[in-house]
C-alpha cells in the first residue's frame, strides 16, 4: 500500500484540546488495610527485639540528617526491647558504602537483622541517581545473598529541607528489620519441626 493512498484513506484527525489534569498527590500511599482471607495459614512477624542482636550501618555524609535517623532508630530499638549491648553501630563514609558494610555485618551471622541508614540529596549532577540506585540494589543484594534481613532507611531527597518530614524512616527501618527477623525465625522453627 502506498503512503499517498494510506494518507488519503485515513479519516481526518481533529486536534484535541488539552484537558487540565488533576494533580495526584504521590506522597500518599493507597488507602485501606491489608488482610489475608480466612482459612489460610499465615506466617507473620512482629517488631519484637527481645533476645535479638541488631547491626546498624549509618552514613556519615549528610550527618545532620543521618544522625537524627540514627537517634530514631536507637529509640525504636529501645522501645522494641533490644538491649544496648546487643546493638552494633557501624558508621561509614557515605550511602555508597552502606551495602558493603551491611553485607559484612550480615555475613557474621551475629545479627538478626541489619538496619541501613543514609541520606542522598539530589544535586546538579547525575551523582544522586548512581549513589541512590547502587545503595538500594546493593542493600537488597546483601539481604538476598546472606538471608539476613537488611532494612532500607535511606532517604532520597530532592532538597535538604525535605528531610524533616521523613526522619521517622530510621525508626520505621528498625521495625521492618525486626519484623522480618521475627518472621524468618518463625519460618526456621516451623521448618525444623
Amino acid at each position: 500500500m502506498s503512503e499517498a493512498w494510506s494518507k488519503a484513506a485515513a479519516p481526518p484527525v481533529e486536534e484535541e484540546q488539552a484537558q487540565p489534569v488533576e494533580a495526584i498527590d504521590v506522597s500518599e500511599h493507597a488507602a485501606g488495610e491489608f488482610a489475608v482471607p480466612a482459612g489460610y495459614g499465615v506466617l507473620e512477624g512482629a517488631p519484637n527485639g527481645a533476645r535479638r542482636s541488631v547491626g546498624i550501618v549509618v552514613s556519615r555524609f549528610n550527618g545532620a540528617v543521618t544522625g537524627k535517623l540514627l537517634e530514631g532508630a536507637l529509640a525504636a530499638l529501645d522501645e522494641a526491647g533490644v538491649a544496648r549491648e546487643s546493638i552494633t553501630v557501624m558508621p561509614v563514609p557515605g550511602a555508597f558504602e552502606l551495602p558493603l558494610a551491611a553485607m559484612a555485618l550480615a555475613k557474621t551471622r551475629r545479627y538478626a537483622c541489619v538496619v541501613a541508614l543514609g541520606c542522598v540529596i539530589r544535586g546538579d549532577t547525575p551523582h544522586f541517581d548512581f549513589v541512590a540506585g547502587e545503595a538500594a540494589s546493593g542493600l537488597q543484594l546483601a539481604a538476598l545473598e546472606t538471608g539476613v534481613p537488611v532494612s532500607f532507611g535511606v532517604l532520597t531527597l530532592e532538597q535538604a529541607g525535605q528531610a524533616d518530614d521523613r526522619l521517622d524512616k530510621g525508626a520505621e527501618a528498625v521495625r521492618t528489620g525486626l519484623e522480618m527477623a521475627d518472621v524468618f525465625s518463625q519460618l526456621r522453627a516451623a521448618a525444623a519441626r
